[in-house]
């Protein structure tokens, strides 16, 4: 589950992280009494305004502004709130900004002993192990750089039955070339930063950038943060922080009915239980000429309503132009998904695309029957080659 800048922040600064301290704001009203709030807790009038949307780049699309005085802040606020930011990150479609950040301005006007630096705490799936990727070559050009110079991004790999140790934060100080108390206050902020990372059950911490200030101190000036959606049900308090608005309309709806769902670009919608089944299930629509348009998972334990909900979510991509359903009846009964299907498409009425069921399995007899006299317009598989073949008639 992503989060935005502002809330990452609050996690890290709860574990211990210096930040980069802010106030979120909905309108332009409350950006100006953030800025206000701002000026006389930091004593500074200049101020950074930040759009929050679940992406990165922000600054290349324009989400980031400098501004020096409230009347700045008004007028730089009123264009960040509502725009549609397109950012390297976003896709063409870009994401609506809904909030902002009004955050300290933590960079001293022509200081050149300011550094930006590269961090980030994920798992490396190949070797088993949480790593700690950082760079001296911190910033809005990180993905160039290890592009271009992947020699300057350098990786620590934890060992998880004895996590962190003292001499991996040095080396990581040592390797970002800081020494005196700005070596001391990197070596707290990285023990810091990955006790965060272990505590909240999180897949992903990254901050870019890491920044040293001319007086040594090391702060998060920004926060991307993915939390695992697996360990949610021990952190209600992160679960809480979820912003729909900012996810897939159709992804939301689905998991709203404990459905598995990731949408795709392709142009036939696909039905399966398993997800083993469903990798295979889009396998077969690639060779059968087709391209998948979604990822769609009804578990283990649907029901007629279940599968009622996926067939309506499946009809509300435009993209789509066949609908396959795969189950192979386990602990889910064949009968019971033909029935949602059944009532799903009488709900509907004219449903404007073909249909190819294939149901295997526990009860797929009954399953079959009830189908084939439903009177509806429904392609009917054994084999799996059969719904194949199907698929590409059905796109002819």
């Amino acid at each position: 589950m992503n989060i935005h800048e502002y809330q990452g922040k609050q996690i890290l600064k709860s574990f211990g992280v210096n930040v980069q301290e802010g106030i979120v704001a909905d309108t332009v009203e409350q950006a100006v009494e953030a800025a206000r709030k701002m000026k006389e807790d930091y004593n500074s009038d200049w101020v950074v305004v930040k759009a929050q949307i679940h992406a990165g780049g922000r600054g290349k699309g324009g989400g980031v502004k400098l501004a020096k005085n409230l009347d700045e802040v008004k007028e730089k606020a009123g264009a960040i709130i509502g725009m549609q930011l397109i950012t390297p990150q976003t896709g063409p479609e870009g994401k609506k900004v809904n909030k902002v950040l009004i955050a300290q301005d933590v960079y001293y006007p022509g200081d050149s002993e300011t550094k930006e630096f590269y961090m980030s705490v994920l798992l490396d799936r190949a070797k088993g192990r949480n790593i700690i990727m950082y760079s001296t070559e911190g910033g809005m050009d990180i993905e160039e750089v290890a592009e271009k110079t992947p020699e300057l991004i350098f990786k620590e790999e934890i060992d998880p039955k004895v996590g962190l140790q003292g001499f991996q934060a040095r080396k990581i100080a040592f390797n970002l070339g800081l020494s005196g108390n700005a070596f001391k206050e990197m070596v707290k902020f990285v023990a810091a930063l990955y006790k965060a990372y272990e505590s909240t059950d999180s897949s992903m911490f990254e901050i870019n950038p890491v920044l040293k200030t001319s007086d040594d101190k090391i702060l998060a000036v920004d926060a991307k943060v993915n939390l695992d959606e697996n360990g949610l049900f021990r952190h209600a308090d992160y679960a809480a922080m979820r912003d729909t608005t900012e996810e897939d309309p159709m992804e939301v709806e689905a998991s709203a009915s404990n459905l598995n769902y990731v949408k795709l670009d392709g142009n036939v919608g696909c039905m399966v239980n398993g997800a083993g089944l469903a990798m295979a299930t889009m396998d077969i629509i690639k060779l059968a000429g087709g391209e998948p348009a979604n990822f769609l998972d009804v578990g283990g334990t649907a029901n007629a309503q279940t599968v009622k909900a996926a067939f309506n979510i499946i009809l509300k991509d435009p993209n789509v132009k066949a609908i396959l359903i795969n189950i192979f009846g386990g602990i889910v009964r064949c009968d019971r998904v033909a029935q949602g299907v059944i009532d799903a498409y009488k709900e509907l009425g004219n449903v404007p695309v073909p249909i190819i069921c294939r149901l295997q399995g526990t009860n797929a007899v009954e399953a079959k029957k009830l189908i084939d006299e439903s009177g509806l317009q429904v392609y009917s598989a054994i084999a799996l080659k059969e719904a194949a073949d199907l698929v590409s008639k059905v796109l002819a």
